[in-house]
């Protein structure tokens, strides 16, 4: 073994939200030495704020394959069947073995799980801990959880600044303060790029760490164009400005109204629908918001949000609530198999910050937190069934892979890859400094259809041609390059 490595581990996560906590709890369960590296203190990850549920088939009159039609509905014909069949099919034993953990879900009086409605759902199968504080309740117990293994280490405050590789096998990280930490199994669990956008419902950090750790080091990466936009995110409240007002509160009967206060959009939709019926009439009316009425919504099923509304100044009990769309998650990220596997050995990736085709062309609500739970554990049983590192190793790297947005950049991926882009605006990103926004930029250029998520002005109708047809962006020296790839298994 190279004595450039500063330590050594059987399986290292890079990040600590849902899917990086679970990977590791999975792997330190099944015997392996683990490491966390986090960038924040556990328990302040993007997942904290997760306000959704966890979906899964849970209810006796729903079943994986009522949910495997909706999450395929709500994709556009871009959904990998088996990727989807997974998650649906797995997703109930995730949930229970949550529960296994010490997360507790939402119940009735009787102590049966309480199953939330949320936009493009057939059926009641959400569950959710302390209303809308799921993301909360759920990375507290697992970071509990994980602390008290004997085998894990986590590296709170610690990022990673590179993949290190070997022989183009990634044989672990380097960190940003220069120690290298060998492992048998990399997995990345970053998070998406949401805060690359300047209007965004994610905190900070969230600008693709993942993907450009995983892209530098020769993994590739799909669906780039496919970007959520919440149409519900907080506007023109200062200090509150982009914070998300969960799904599940239009579930329960909230609505959204524009400005002469009439409803003009079936508000359990699929998001990207909302969305678009959103920005559509913000444009119409020439304002740059609409409001959501939630005054018919019990306050004590969702806490958390009408405490932030009112700590803002704003009671969504008696006043209705300014919103407008904000970017929320990135359905595209490193391209993987269905065990988290990238192109470059040794390598996996999970969560938002994966792209295994699960989501298609628009996520199914709540579909995430299933994924970061069902596709971590697979991931963490792949991993530890990696090959043994090899008896030397290359010269760990010193250059940073990662690379902050600017305002510039920020504002750029707003104005050209938004809710509505067309070539023009999308060409300008191919010379942006940034090697994700000229990543995404390619995708979104290549893909001449609207479809879901990806809305091009200039190519309105949906081309059935590209049915089941993924945009892959492989690494060319900086000038990214997207190709076509039909992913039919």
């Amino acid at each position: 073994m190279s004595a450039a490595a500063d330590a050594t581990t059987d399986a290292l996560v890079v990040g600590a939200g849902a899917a990086g906590l679970y990977a590791a709890l999975c792997a330190a369960r099944d015997g392996a030495r683990v490491t966390v590296v986090s960038a924040t203190p556990l328990a302040q990850t993007a997942s904290y704020w997760a306000q959704g549920g966890v979906a899964a088939a849970l209810a006796v009159d729903d079943s994986a394959a009522a949910h495997l039609a909706d999450t395929e509905r709500a994709g556009r014909g871009l959904v990998r069947r088996s990727a989807a069949e997974v998650l649906c099919r797995e997703a109930p034993d995730a949930v229970r073995d949550l529960e296994s953990l010490g997360v507790r879900f939402d119940a009735d009086r009787h102590g049966r799980r309480v199953l939330g409605l949320e936009g493009g759902h057939t059926h009641r199968r959400v569950v959710h801990a302390g209303g809308s504080a799921t993301g909360r309740r759920l990375v507290r117990q697992l970071s509990a959880r994980l602390v008290a293994h004997p085998s894990v280490t986590v590296l709170e405050d610690t990022r990673a600044a590179a993949v290190w590789t070997t022989d183009g096998r990634a044989v672990g990280v380097v960190l940003e303060d220069g120690r290298a930490v060998a492992a048998r199994a990399t997995i990345l669990a970053c998070g998406g790029s949401a805060a690359l956008w300047s209007r965004t419902t994610n905190p900070p950090g969230s600008v693709g760490v993942g993907a450009q750790l995983a892209f530098a080091a020769g993994a590739e990466l799909a669906d780039l164009e496919f970007v959520q936009f919440h149409p519900t995110a907080v506007a023109g409240i200062p200090g509150r400005e982009g914070f998300l007002v969960t799904e599940a509160i239009r579930g329960e009967g909230a609505t959204l109204l524009d400005r002469d206060g009439e409803r003009f959009v079936d508000e359990l939709s699929p998001r990207d629908e909302v969305a678009q019926a959103v920005w559509r009439t913000m444009l119409a009316e020439g304002s740059e918001r609409v409001h959501l009425d939630m005054r018919g919504v019990d306050p004590g099923a969702f806490p958390n949000v009408v405490e932030t509304l009112r700590e803002s100044g704003l009671d969504p009990v008696t006043e209705l609530v300014p919103v407008s769309p904000a970017c929320h998650y990135t359905m595209g990220g490193v391209a993987c198999d269905l065990h988290g596997a990238t192109k470059v050995p040794g390598l996996y990736v999970v969560g938002e910050t994966a792209c295994t085709g699960l989501h298609g062309a628009n996520r199914l609500a709540s579909n995430s937190l299933a994924e970061c739970i069902v596709y971590g554990g697979r991931a963490a049983r792949a991993g530890l069934d990696a090959p043994a590192l090899p008896g030397r190793l290359a010269p760990a790297p010193s250059a940073p892979a990662v690379l902050a947005p600017s305002r510039e950049s920020r504002e750029a991926l707003w104005r050209h890859a938004g809710i509505e882009r067309d070539a023009d605006g999308l060409r300008t990103l191919l010379s942006d400094p940034h090697p994700l926004a000229r990543a995404i930029g390619s995708a979104a250029l290549a893909r001449e259809e609207s479809r879901g998520a990806h809305r091009r002005l200039d190519h309105p109708a949906l081309d059935p041609a590209l049915d089941g047809v993924h945009t892959i962006v492989e690494p060319n020296d900086g000038s990214p390059v997207a190709r076509r790839e039909a992913w039919t298994a």
